[in-house]
């Protein structure tokens, strides 16, 4: 489904084996702040567990129109919950059951969203979020990120209060899914340059997406690398999973080519994070360039 175009802007759902989008209703979620890695939070001797700036992410020469985040193995996991970190002011959505699945792209470049301010760049993230606004119910959006572009953001954008802006995407509702159920679910984000950016989550044979204009942040011109991975909920948090826990991870995109991608270690560009240690990461080449790696505790 996350091949099959929407009809228009707005919110959809699918179920197999029907391929059609349905219309449904979009509701308008208040952000949550998704930080930026902040490296210098890191104090001596902090574990080098998954996130804020501690994962792999698929690299590309030209530009990527679109990311597939699975999970082809999950074993020992039993449970999970968000936990405050003291370097983001233990922010977040905490508790059992509370992570989030990202795809973020790269956030070094500009795009003519940045309206010719010196230094900015622009970020981007496709989010699957239980519990984002509404108990019981999880959203799904794209958070939309002006880094550096200073404190007086363009209409729609908050402020950081550190010249950085952010606003969300409408937002799809879609079920809250246990972590025991992890194996099942899938994210993926695409960008097209004057058309539309799009986010599809899958939950087993129902796919649930939202898409909006691409000219938001004109990612389509800018996105050449993706972090995919299952982290804290929001505010910077720490998804802590049982031990034991084992989890394969696999990310694909289309770019036009066929040319085998470059594992990007220490690329993650998300400041939430969860408590395993990343293992070796493999790049195949093929029609959907991809990277797998295993994390685990």
């Amino acid at each position: 489904m996350a091949r099959v175009e929407t009809p228009t802007e707005g919110c959809f759902q699918a179920s197999y084996p029907s391929i059609m989008w349905k219309q449904v209703n979009c509701t308008v979620v208040q952000p949550r702040v998704h930080p930026l890695p902040r490296r210098v939070n890191k104090t001596a001797g902090a574990s080098q567990t998954t996130g804020n700036g501690d994962d792999y992410a698929i690299k590309v020469s030209g530009l990527i129109s679109s990311t597939v985040g699975t999970f082809p193995s999950v074993t020992g996991v039993t449970s999970e919950k968000s936990v405050g970190v003291p370097a983001f002011g233990d922010g977040g959505i905490l508790g059992p059951n509370e992570y989030t699945l990202q795809v973020n792209s790269n956030y070094n470049a500009t795009t003519a969203a940045c309206k010719s301010h010196s230094g900015c760049t622009v970020w981007q993230q496709f989010i699957y979020s239980p519990d984002y606004q509404t108990q019981g119910q999880a959203a799904v959006f794209m958070q939309y990120w002006l880094l550096g572009y200073g404190n007086s953001c363009p209409s729609g954008f908050g402020s950081d209060g550190a010249g950085d802006c952010y606003k969300n995407s409408s937002a799809v509702t879609a079920p809250d899914v246990p972590i025991t159920q992890l194996a099942n679910l899938k994210l993926s984000g695409s960008a097209t340059a004057s058309g539309n950016d799009k986010v599809v989550f899958t939950n087993g044979s129902t796919a649930y997406t939202i898409s909006a204009k691409d000219s938001v942040l004109d990612l389509a011109n800018a996105w050449d690398e993706s972090e995919f991975n299952v982290v804290g909920n929001a505010g910077g948090s720490e998804a802590v999973f049982n031990s034991g826990s084992t989890i394969k991870v696999n990310v694909a995109v289309s770019d036009g080519s066929t040319t085998k991608p470059t594992c990007a270690a220490n690329s993650g560009s998300t400041g939430e994070t969860n408590n395993l240690n990343l293992g070796s990461c493999t790049a195949s080449s093929g029609t959907t360039p991809s990277i797998q790696f295993t994390e685990s505790n």
